[in-house]
């Protein structure tokens, strides 16, 4: 028996596995899955009509009764297995990013970047990986419109020769949050009031004006960046901070851009809320004709990096996702062409089903000690075994494209068990240990990667960040500097459309003193808009009592 597994067959014998052979995914117009392709799976049309098992069955429509206008029959496997199917055709849906669109196409390296990761695909200038990426809204549910005011996820996944390596981004560069207990009651918010069931204006604004530090990320989101023109017509930014290692043992703090080549394009509030109402699928259908017309979306991928001694001068923290790092100090450096030029033949199964998690890296790229992203490594892969099952990563569009030899087992859904092998550390049948030098995962009780990287030691600590002037810096210099006139009068609109529906009057002046902190003038001009008075700036540290970022925290090598 064959059983394929994402560029892999699997010769199975009486008992076990005899052989395995890795092999290219097939070149077809279809999928780039081979257990997705109709040629593996699903017979040409004119195919005779079956049951889930195979038999035939003459007619689709026809159920079995006992006698003319009889009850039916218990008998009837057709039927009853076509209504039990059918009562369980929904997953969970996510509980962020639930509406979303995607496709299939490619990452090429266009520059060697030896000089700073080890890591082997930057080794090689034309080299192609398969990727999948996903875009979605984040606040809505599966069924609300593309055109939405919301940040977009961009989530890629690069299919490389060391195992996959997801991008989890989102199409801003910075978030609402840099505590990731906040993550729930932020989501939450931004959802549906447990009593009325509907989107709630001081719910919102409540827990936003109470967390000040969202503020750069409000201002883009009601920038009209918070609406963008369909889902490919974006940029992606990684946000949080990456470690890029060496083999030598060093590494730079790294973050990485996707910058759409046509560039980021945008609609005004009113289209983008009248095509709410005509088009809710605006995005899902602008990128599908994209790509099927033949024009293929691309974007230009570049990086920051930023060296542990820079990062301890930074004026602002490496971790903080509230903060971007200034192009003019550390410029954008190309690395590479992203490109989408197939679409999915099955949006369920390739594009639903995709699973991504920034845990899911590769050899010589690791996670920094950002808060978020390391409650993030642990949340996207526990809602893959929720909504799709433990054995989530052998789904085709999953499954990296090389063997995968371990002792993980069993569960629903198994369907590539290894065969025979041992399911634990065997001394008979053993496996091949081979980690990366220098890496985290390259061996055991390192003290040389101690040496060279982050020592973070000491106490319990119980941590919450403070809001001090530096919160306030880079949305200041957004407003009054970045942006035209133009662009400030759009912004004013947009937030001022919505604010207006606040109904508590302690929520509307909190949230008026952290734009006033930004910069009066703008705050005042968002009061009058709602006929509220002006509201004094909110009191905040000075940006000295900042928490500066230190790579090593009390520990000496003996």
């Amino acid at each position: 028996m064959i059983l394929h597994n994402r560029g892999q067959i699997w010769k199975v014998g009486k008992s076990k596995v005899v052989s395995y052979l890795y092999i290219s995914p097939p070149k077809l117009k279809c999928s780039p899955f081979p257990s997705l392709n109709p040629a593996a799976i699903m017979p040409a049309d004119g195919a005779v009509y079956t049951t889930s098992s195979g038999a035939p069955v003459s007619e689709p429509y026809a159920a079995q009764r006992a006698g003319i206008n009889g009850p039916l029959l218990l008998q009837d496997f057709h039927h009853i297995d076509l209504l039990a199917h059918f009562d369980r055709e929904r997953i969970p849906e996510r509980v962020v990013h639930a509406k979303g669109a995607g496709a299939h196409g490619y990452f090429e390296v266009t520059h060697d970047l030896s000089d700073i990761t080890s890591q082997s695909l930057f080794k090689q200038v034309g080299k192609k990986v398969r990727a999948t990426i996903r875009f979605s809204t984040v606040g809505g549910e599966s069924g609300s419109a593309d055109t939405a005011r919301d940040p977009r996820g961009f989530a890629i996944k690069l299919r490389t020769d060391e195992g996959n390596w997801d991008w989890v981004f989102n199409n801003t560069p910075v978030f609402f949050i840099r505590d990731p207990a906040k993550f729930p009651h932020f989501i939450h918010t931004q959802k549906r009031n447990p009593q009325t069931h509907l989107k709630d204006a001081d719910m919102f604004w409540d827990y936003l004006s109470q967390n000040p530090e969202s503020i750069h990320q409000i201002m883009i989101l009601f920038s009209d960046r918070g609406t963008p023109d369909g889902y490919h017509n974006q940029h992606g930014y990684s946000g949080h901070t990456f470690k890029w290692l060496k083999d030598d043992g060093t590494f730079v703090y790294t973050q990485v851009h996707v910058r759409a080549d046509k560039g980021f394009k945008t609609l005004d509030d009113a289209t983008a809320g009248r095509l709410a109402g005509e088009n809710p699928e605006y995005g899902i259908e602008s990128l599908f004709n994209a790509i099927e017309s033949g024009n293929f979306p691309s974007w230009t991928v570049y990086i920051q990096t930023m060296t542990p001694e820079q990062a301890e001068k930074f004026r602002y923290n490496v971790l903080d996702l509230t903060k971007v790092w200034p192009h003019s100090e550390f410029p954008l450096r190309p690395i590479g062409k992203l490109v989408l030029n197939e679409n999915p033949q099955n949006y369920f199964a390739e594009i639903e089903q995709a699973a991504f998690s920034p845990s899911h890296l590769v050899p010589y790229i690791e996670p920094s000690a950002d808060p978020v992203l390391q409650s993030r490594l642990f949340s996207y892969p526990d809602t893959h075994r929720h909504r799709l099952g433990v054995n989530y990563q052998q789904l085709p569009v999953n499954a990296p494209i090389v063997p995968v030899s371990n002792f993980q087992r069993d569960g629903f859904a198994t369907f590539v068990s290894q065969g025979s092998r041992p399911n634990y550390q065997s001394s008979i049948t053993p496996l091949t240990y081979a980690g990366k030098k220098a890496t985290l995962e390259g061996s055991t009780c390192d003290q040389a990667h101690v040496a060279r990287h982050e020592s973070f030691i000491g106490g319990a600590w119980r941590d919450l960040t403070e809001i001090t002037e530096l919160d306030f810096e880079q949305p200041r210099t957004l407003w009054s500097k970045v942006w035209n006139d133009q662009q400030r009068e759009a912004y004013v609109r947009n937030v001022a459309g919505h604010f207006k529906n606040v109904k508590d009057p302690g929520v509307k002046a909190r949230q008026l003193s952290v734009w006033a902190a930004v910069d009066q003038g703008l705050s005042d001009r968002i009061a009058a808009a709602v006929g509220h008075p002006s509201v004094q700036p909110l009191k905040v540290k000075p940006a000295a009592e900042a928490v500066k970022y230190r790579a090593t925290l009390g520990f000496k090598l003996q």
